[in-house]
Formats: C-alpha cells, sequence, structure tokens
C-alpha cells in the first residue's frame, strides 16, 4: 500500500464514485479501485458498502477516513520535508494564472524555467477566478492582490502600475480625455468577474483626493485578455495592469492616457495554501517570476510608466 493509495480512497470518499475519483486524478477506473481493495485489504475493514447503483462510506469508513486524511497530509509533509533538505528542485507544481498575463508572458517564461529545472513538471490552470485551494487540483496561484485569507501564505512578486490606455485609432476618433470625469463621454471596456461588473475606476492625484469615475461601455467580459484585444482593436479605453498591457505600450498599439492621474498601483502575489507547499521548485519559481516581471517593469519605467 503507497501514500498513492490513501489519496485515492479519499477521492472515492469525495466524489462518492470509483469512476469520478479516477477521472479526476488521471487515471483509469480499474487502477482505483485496485487501489481502494489494497487499503481494505491493509486495514482489514470495508471503508465503503457498494451497490450496483451507489457507493457510500460503511460505519468503518466514517470512522477512519478522516485517520486516513491526517495520516496522508502527514506522510506527504514529511516526504516534502526530506525534498527541501536537500534542495531538490524537481516534481509537480500546479499553477494557477491569469489569463492574460498567464498566456502572453508566463507561459514563455514556465517553458524557460522547465528548460533550468528539467525534473520539474507543471499542471497549468489559467483562470481569472479566486482558487479554491481546497477543492481545485492547484498548489499555488499567481493572482494580482494580496491574499485576503488569513490562512494563505504568499510571496509579493511586484508592485504593478495600472493603466487607462487606448489605440492610436481610438484617440484619432474620439480625442484624448485630459480628465478622469471626461471618460464619461467614452466607451469603457469593462472587466467581470463573479458577476460583478468593475465600472467603477479609480484615479490618483497629486492635488486632491482620489478621484473614482463609474463608467459606461458597449463591452464586458470576465476574461481580461479580451479587454486588451478589445483596447488594441480600437474599440474602446481600458484601465488594466501596465504588465498585462506592456508589449502594446512599448510597440505604440496602445497609447497610455491621463498619466497625471494614474489608476491606484496594484500588486502581483505567489500564493499557497500552506507553508509546508513551498517546495525548493516553488521557491526558484518565485525567483524567476520576480526577475521576468522587473524586466518588463524595467522597460515600462523607460517610457514613463512606474508604480
Amino acid at each position: 500500500m503507497l501514500i498513492s493509495d490513501l489519496e485515492v480512497v479519499l477521492k472515492v470518499a469525495e466524489f462518492k464514485s470509483i469512476k469520478k475519483a479516477a477521472d479526476s486524478l488521471d487515471m483509469i477506473t480499474a487502477t482505483a479501485s485496485a487501489a481502494v481493495i489494497r487499503v481494505e485489504k491493509a486495514f482489514g475493514v470495508a471503508l465503503f458498502q457498494r451497490t450496483t447503483r451507489q457507493l457510500k462510506l460503511s460505519s468503518a469508513g466514517e470512522k477512519h477516513i478522516p485517520q486516513i486524511e491526517q495520516a496522508v497530509l502527514l506522510l506527504s509533509q514529511i516526504k516534502q520535508s526530506s525534498k527541501n533538505d536537500l534542495g531538490l528542485v524537481e516534481g509537480e507544481i500546479r499553477l494557477a494564472v491569469p489569463s492574460d498575463l498567464g498566456r502572453n508572458f508566463v507561459l514563455g517564461w514556465l517553458d524557460d524555467f522547465i528548460d533550468m529545472y528539467p525534473k520539474v513538471t507543471l499542471k497549468l490552470h489559467i483562470s481569472d477566478s479566486n482558487i479554491d485551494f481546497y477543492r481545485e487540483p492547484v498548489d499555488v496561484a499567481l493572482r494580482y492582490g494580496a491574499p485576503a485569507d488569513s490562512r494563505l501564505y504568499g510571496f509579493k512578486i511586484c508592485d504593478v502600475p495600472r493603466v487607462a490606455c487606448a489605440s492610436p485609432n481610438y484617440i484619432a476618433r474620439y480625442g484624448t480625455p485630459k480628465q478622469p470625469n471626461e471618460l464619461l463621454s467614452h466607451n469603457a471596456l469593462l472587466y467581470e468577474l463573479h458577476d460583478i461588473v468593475h465600472n467603477v475606476w479609480e484615479f490618483q492625484s497629486s492635488t486632491e483626493d482620489n478621484i473614482k469615475v463609474k463608467v459606461k461601455g458597449d463591452r464586458a467580459t470576465n476574461d481580461a485578455e479580451l479587454v486588451r484585444r478589445w483596447c488594441v482593436a480600437g474599440k474602446g479605453i481600458a484601465v488594466k495592469s501596465a504588465l498585462d498591457m506592456s508589449r502594446d505600450l512599448l510597440a505604440n498599439r496602445l497609447v497610455q492616457l491621463l498619466p497625471e492621474y494614474p489608476p491606484k498601483t496594484g500588486e502581483l502575489w505567489l500564493i499557497c495554501p500552506s507553508r509546508q507547499l513551498i517546495t525548493p521548485a516553488i521557491r526558484k519559481l518565485r525567483e524567476h517570476l520576480i526577475e521576468n516581471c522587473h524586466h518588463v517593469l524595467d522597460q515600462l519605467n523607460d517610457i514613463g510608466i512606474k508604480p
């Protein structure tokens, strides 16, 4: 019996189905079933009651599944601690990244990282939604904003300037806003997350309090990359991370607007559910992300965009 057998048992208990558990673990049903049988044989008890129509925990399963869960966690921590002591940069990284930054920057950075550390394997999850580490198959997430949950552990990668911007074609057609309130007469490209449209844009001022403007637009999406694409295509004005927009800004496909009223600076964080999951590979990944982000930020600083 291996730790992986116990992990299969926990998935079967979670899904109440051997097939669903096998699917979630990318294995065939027969392999998952054999793992359950090995564990039950080793313990000398039936953990599940099986019928042709359903599977549920037995009374022994109700008692022992929480103990198995604790045992798997402890054994995983011991295994990981041994690797940490040796400083081995290896193993699987299950990483979640934002859509725009992930596809257009992090993907290439990860290719370079795996070239440097060939014993590292990667499972990449692209999404702008908050990650539930306890339900989703993700060990670490790259996210804008510090972790709000005090149970999470995070590394700050960098401060990230945010910019209001539009394409030269849009500006030629509709003009350049000089004050934040002039955005009311422009088409805003809006970002939507968890059914909330982020249509209140906040700008900083050196002479007065922050200025909030409730903008309107004919496009909204829950995919941050689409906001950038619409902006480059001349469909309106966007407020986004300067990292996301950096290639277009540096290539003059986009123009920074309202430089005297920059949006509030953001932060980029690498977040884990537990300190015990901070492996040597994840530490090296953090260093790699910091180096690459600062390289881009230095180029933005050269054109006057800074945190």
